[in-house]
C-alpha cells in the first residue's frame, strides 16, 4: 500500500487535465458524477453498442458533459462508442479560441465542423433566434448521422428543466417539460439524451471555479458582447425566469425548485382541464358523464352514501337549523 509521500508524488505527476478529471470523482463525486450516472441509469440513456455524439457548444455545461463522457467511457462496463462534436455556427475569433483552448486543456478529442449558420440567421430580421436554433438543431442531427451516431447528448441540466417547465406555463400557457430523452421525428433511429438532467447549475459553476476554468458566456452574435454572469442575469426571458425562481425559493418556499421538477412526473390527469397526446387534444369533458355514472353506480352498490351520512352524524352534533332570515319561506 502506498504511503502519504507516494500519494503526494503521484498527485504531483498528474497533468492538468487529469487533475480536473479526477475532481469529478473526488470533490464532485456526489454533486456531479453520481448525479450524471444516476440519470443515465434511471432514464436508461445509454444502451450497449450505442454511438453517442456528445455536442459541445463551448459553454460550461457542454464542456463539463464532454469531460463526464470522457471519464465514463474509460471506466464503464457498458460497450458504447462516443464522438465529441463542436459544431461551429460562426463563433467570433475570441470565443472560438476559448473553445479550442478548453478542448486542449481538458484533452477532449473533439471534431470541429464549421458552418455559416450565424451568417444566414443574422441576415434576416424575422425571428433570427428561432431560425438560428432551428438550423443548429438540423445541423447537429445531420452531422451526428454522418458520424454514424444514433444518439445526441446535450448539456441541459436540472435548472434548465425547471426553467423550461415554468416558462412554458407562464409564456405559452402549456404544461410541458424538457424530457431526459426523446426520439427524433426526422431522423431514423436517432435520439436526443440529456445525461446532466439531475445536475444543479450551481454545482457546474462551482466545478468551473474550483478548477479555474473559463468558458464562453454567450455564443450568439446578437448578445456576445453583453455581460452575462454565472447567475444568468443577461436580460433574456430565461434569465428572468431564473431570477423569478430564486425569489420564490427565498420568499415562498425553499422546495419550490424540487416541486416544479417533480410536478412533471406527478401529473394527475383526473384533475386537469385537458391534455394533448400524439397531436390529439383531449378534454376532461370527453368522459365526464361516463365517470359520473360509474361513481353513482359505485356509491349505490356499495352503500357509500349512507355510510358517509352515518359517519358524519357520529362525528358532529345534531344540526341546528335557523329559519329566521328565510324570508322566502312560505307562511
Amino acid at each position: 500500500m502506498e504511503d502519504k509521500e507516494d500519494r503526494k508524488k503521484n498527485k504531483k505527476e498528474l497533468s492538468r487535465a487529469e487533475e480536473i478529471e479526477r475532481s469529478l470523482i473526488t470533490t464532485y463525486k456526489h454533486r456531479i458524477w453520481r448525479k450524471f450516472t444516476k440519470a443515465i441509469i434511471i432514464y436508461d440513456l445509454i444502451k450497449p453498442n450505442d454511438h453517442i455524439c456528445v455536442c459541445i457548444s463551448g459553454g460550461k455545461d457542454s464542456m463539463l458533459m464532454g469531460l463526464l463522457f470522457k471519464h465514463l467511457h474509460q471506466y464503464t462496463d457498458i460497450p458504447f462508442k462516443v464522438s465529441y462534436l463542436v459544431m461551429n455556427p460562426g463563433y467570433n475569433d475570441i470565443n472560438f479560441q476559448i473553445i479550442k483552448n478548453n478542448l486542449k486543456t481538458l484533452e477532449i478529442p473533439a471534431t470541429i465542423v464549421n458552418t455559416d449558420i450565424f451568417d444566414i440567421a443574422n441576415s434576416t430580421d424575422k425571428k433570427p433566434c428561432y431560425l438560428c436554433a432551428k438550423m443548429r438543431r438540423g445541423a447537429l442531427y445531420r452531422i451526428a448521422k454522418e458520424m454514424g451516431c444514433n444518439k445526441i447528448a446535450l448539456g441541459h441540466h436540472y435548472d434548465d428543466v425547471i426553467e423550461t417547465t415554468l416558462m412554458n406555463m407562464l409564456n405559452a400557457g402549456s404544461f410541458q417539460t424538457m424530457l431526459p430523452k426523446l426520439h427524433s421525428d426526422h431522423y431514423h433511429n436517432m435520439e436526443v439524451i440529456r445525461p446532466m438532467y439531475l445536475i444543479r447549475e450551481r454545482d457546474v459553476i462551482d466545478f468551473k471555479r474550483y478548477n479555474k476554468l473559463t468558458f464562453i458566456q454567450c455564443a450568439c452574435r446578437f448578445t456576445e458582447n453583453c455581460s452575462i454572469c454565472d447567475n444568468g442575469s443577461g436580460g433574456s426571458q430565461r434569465a428572468n425566469t431564473k431570477q423569478l425562481i430564486a425569489r420564490l425559493v427565498k420568499e415562498y418556499s425553499p422546495v419550490v425548485e424540487k416541486n416544479i421538477f417533480q410536478a412533471a412526473s406527478n401529473v394527475n390527469l383526473d384533475m386537469i382541464l385537458g391534455y394533448k397526446s400524439e397531436g390529439v387534444e383531449h378534454s376532461f369533458l370527453d368522459d365526464y358523464d361516463e365517470k359520473g355514472k360509474f361513481l353513482d353506480d359505485k356509491i349505490k352498490d356499495e352503500g357509500i352514501e349512507q355510510a358517509s351520512i352515518e359517519k358524519a352524524k357520529r362525528e358532529h352534533k345534531e344540526l341546528e337549523i335557523d329559519d329566521t332570515f328565510n324570508f322566502l319561506k312560505e307562511e
